[in-house]
Protein backbone atom coordinates (compact mmCIF):
# COMPACT_ATOMS: atom_id res chain seq x y z
CA UNK A 1 0.00 0.00 0.00
CA UNK A 2 1.47 3.32 -0.69
CA UNK A 3 1.90 6.63 1.56
CA UNK A 4 -0.96 8.54 1.49
CA UNK A 5 -0.80 11.24 4.34
CA UNK A 6 -3.76 13.51 2.88
CA UNK A 7 -6.56 11.99 4.68
CA UNK A 8 -4.52 12.62 8.32
CA UNK A 9 -3.93 16.03 7.26
CA UNK A 10 -7.69 16.85 5.70
CA UNK A 11 -8.80 15.65 8.53
CA UNK A 12 -6.36 17.63 11.05
CA UNK A 13 -7.36 20.47 8.82
CA UNK A 14 -11.33 19.89 8.77
CA UNK A 15 -11.56 19.67 12.43
CA UNK A 16 -9.79 21.97 13.62
CA UNK A 17 -11.16 24.39 10.68
CA UNK A 18 -14.91 23.47 11.81
CA UNK A 19 -14.42 23.99 15.86
CA UNK A 20 -12.92 27.81 14.65
CA UNK A 21 -15.62 28.69 12.33
CA UNK A 22 -17.79 27.74 15.22
CA UNK A 23 -15.80 30.23 17.20
CA UNK A 24 -16.06 32.74 14.68
CA UNK A 25 -20.02 32.36 13.92
CA UNK A 26 -20.20 33.01 17.81
CA UNK A 27 -20.89 29.53 18.81
CA UNK A 28 -18.20 29.65 21.52
CA UNK A 29 -15.04 31.49 22.52
CA UNK A 30 -12.23 30.86 20.17
CA UNK A 31 -9.67 29.92 23.01
CA UNK A 32 -10.84 26.45 22.36
CA UNK A 33 -9.27 26.26 19.37
CA UNK A 34 -5.76 26.87 20.92
CA UNK A 35 -4.65 23.19 22.04
CA UNK A 36 -6.11 21.75 18.35
CA UNK A 37 -4.10 24.50 16.44
CA UNK A 38 -0.90 23.23 17.90
CA UNK A 39 -1.16 19.45 18.20
CA UNK A 40 -3.91 18.10 15.25
CA UNK A 41 -4.46 21.33 12.86
CA UNK A 42 -0.40 22.11 13.36
CA UNK A 43 1.57 19.09 14.19
CA UNK A 44 -0.68 16.63 12.63
CA UNK A 45 -0.77 18.67 9.38
CA UNK A 46 2.65 19.47 9.68
CA UNK A 47 4.11 16.14 9.82
CA UNK A 48 1.31 15.17 7.52
CA UNK A 49 3.04 17.62 5.14
CA UNK A 50 6.79 16.44 5.51
CA UNK A 51 5.44 12.87 5.00
CA UNK A 52 3.64 13.99 1.66
CA UNK A 53 7.02 15.32 0.52
CA UNK A 54 8.65 12.14 1.48
CA UNK A 55 6.15 10.16 -0.77
CA UNK A 56 6.96 12.90 -3.75
CA UNK A 57 3.59 14.67 -3.44
CA UNK A 58 4.36 18.32 -3.90
CA UNK A 59 1.24 19.75 -3.49
CA UNK A 60 0.01 18.02 -0.29
CA UNK A 61 3.56 18.46 0.91
CA UNK A 62 3.47 22.49 0.50
CA UNK A 63 -0.31 22.20 1.51
CA UNK A 64 0.03 20.43 4.41
CA UNK A 65 3.06 21.99 5.60
CA UNK A 66 1.71 25.55 5.06
CA UNK A 67 -1.75 25.07 6.58
CA UNK A 68 -0.14 22.90 9.66
CA UNK A 69 2.39 26.07 10.49
CA UNK A 70 -0.53 28.24 9.87
CA UNK A 71 -2.43 26.65 12.78
CA UNK A 72 0.88 26.80 15.08
CA UNK A 73 0.85 30.61 14.08
CA UNK A 74 -2.89 31.08 14.66
CA UNK A 75 -2.25 28.68 18.42
CA UNK A 76 0.75 30.72 19.34
CA UNK A 77 -1.13 34.13 18.47
CA UNK A 78 -3.87 32.95 20.71
CA UNK A 79 -1.67 32.62 23.43
CA UNK A 80 -0.18 35.29 24.13
CA UNK A 81 -3.35 37.25 23.71
CA UNK A 82 -4.33 34.98 26.36
CA UNK A 83 -1.67 35.87 28.36
CA UNK A 84 -1.74 39.18 27.88
CA UNK A 85 1.56 39.38 26.50
CA UNK A 86 0.60 40.23 22.59
CA UNK A 87 -2.61 40.85 20.78
CA UNK A 88 -2.08 41.39 16.93
CA UNK A 89 -4.15 44.83 15.75
CA UNK A 90 -7.36 44.39 13.26
CA UNK A 91 -4.92 45.74 10.40
CA UNK A 92 -2.08 42.83 11.72
CA UNK A 93 -4.81 39.91 11.53
CA UNK A 94 -6.63 41.17 8.33
CA UNK A 95 -3.47 41.31 6.59
CA UNK A 96 -2.67 37.53 7.84
CA UNK A 97 -6.20 36.64 6.51
CA UNK A 98 -5.68 38.46 3.42
CA UNK A 99 -2.14 36.78 2.63
CA UNK A 100 -3.41 33.24 3.66
CA UNK A 101 -5.77 33.61 1.02
CA UNK A 102 -3.57 34.85 -1.46
CA UNK A 103 -1.99 31.27 -0.92
CA UNK A 104 -4.43 29.60 -1.13
CA UNK A 105 -5.94 31.25 -4.12
CA UNK A 106 -2.77 30.01 -5.74
CA UNK A 107 -3.33 26.79 -4.17
CA UNK A 108 -6.53 26.16 -5.37
CA UNK A 109 -5.55 26.56 -9.06
CA UNK A 110 -3.93 22.97 -9.29
CA UNK A 111 -6.21 21.71 -7.21
CA UNK A 112 -8.85 21.96 -9.50
CA UNK A 113 -7.03 19.32 -11.64
CA UNK A 114 -6.16 16.92 -9.05
CA UNK A 115 -10.23 16.44 -7.48
CA UNK A 116 -13.44 18.41 -7.75
CA UNK A 117 -14.10 18.08 -3.98
CA UNK A 118 -10.71 19.01 -3.25
CA UNK A 119 -10.36 22.02 -5.28
CA UNK A 120 -14.15 23.30 -3.27
CA UNK A 121 -12.03 22.86 -0.43
CA UNK A 122 -10.06 25.32 -1.69
CA UNK A 123 -12.24 27.34 -2.97
CA UNK A 124 -13.96 27.68 -0.02
CA UNK A 125 -11.00 28.13 2.21
CA UNK A 126 -9.59 31.34 0.17
CA UNK A 127 -13.33 32.90 0.20
CA UNK A 128 -12.88 31.99 4.15
CA UNK A 129 -9.48 33.76 4.49
CA UNK A 130 -10.49 37.05 2.39
CA UNK A 131 -14.18 37.30 3.86
CA UNK A 132 -12.75 37.02 7.63
CA UNK A 133 -9.43 39.32 6.55
CA UNK A 134 -12.67 41.57 5.21
CA UNK A 135 -15.03 41.54 8.12
CA UNK A 136 -11.40 42.59 10.45
CA UNK A 137 -10.93 45.04 8.49
CA UNK A 138 -13.84 46.67 7.93
CA UNK A 139 -15.14 45.43 11.55
CA UNK A 140 -17.83 43.59 10.65
CA UNK A 141 -19.09 40.13 12.65
CA UNK A 142 -17.07 37.02 11.77
CA UNK A 143 -20.28 35.33 10.99
CA UNK A 144 -19.97 34.86 7.13
CA UNK A 145 -16.31 33.80 7.17
CA UNK A 146 -16.97 31.16 9.81
CA UNK A 147 -20.24 29.57 7.83
CA UNK A 148 -17.93 29.59 4.42
CA UNK A 149 -15.54 28.30 6.86
CA UNK A 150 -17.75 25.39 7.87
CA UNK A 151 -18.41 24.58 4.24
CA UNK A 152 -15.23 24.05 4.05
CA UNK A 153 -14.39 21.82 6.76
CA UNK A 154 -17.14 19.35 5.85
CA UNK A 155 -15.76 19.29 2.00
CA UNK A 156 -12.17 18.42 4.00
CA UNK A 157 -13.99 15.78 5.73
CA UNK A 158 -15.37 14.28 2.68
CA UNK A 159 -12.24 14.01 0.73
CA UNK A 160 -10.21 12.50 3.92
CA UNK A 161 -13.02 9.95 4.55
CA UNK A 162 -13.97 9.57 0.68
CA UNK A 163 -10.12 8.35 0.02
CA UNK A 164 -9.52 6.34 2.84
CA UNK A 165 -12.82 4.55 2.37
CA UNK A 166 -11.96 4.15 -1.30
CA UNK A 167 -8.39 3.09 -0.34
CA UNK A 168 -10.02 -0.07 2.18
CA UNK A 169 -12.68 -0.94 -0.06
CA UNK A 170 -10.89 -0.72 -3.39
CA UNK A 171 -13.11 1.76 -5.30
CA UNK A 172 -12.71 5.14 -6.04
CA UNK A 173 -14.95 7.66 -4.60
CA UNK A 174 -15.57 10.98 -5.80
CA UNK A 175 -13.14 13.64 -4.93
Amino acid sequence: MKLNASYLGLAAFALTTFVLSLANIGVMKDAIVLSLAFFYGGLAQFIAGMWSFRAEDNFGGTAFSSYGSFWFAFGFMELLKILNIYEPSSVELAVMMIAWGIFTFYMWIPSIKIGKILSLVFLTLWLTFFVLGASILFNFTLALGGSIGLICAFLAWYVSAAGLAGEIYHKKLLW
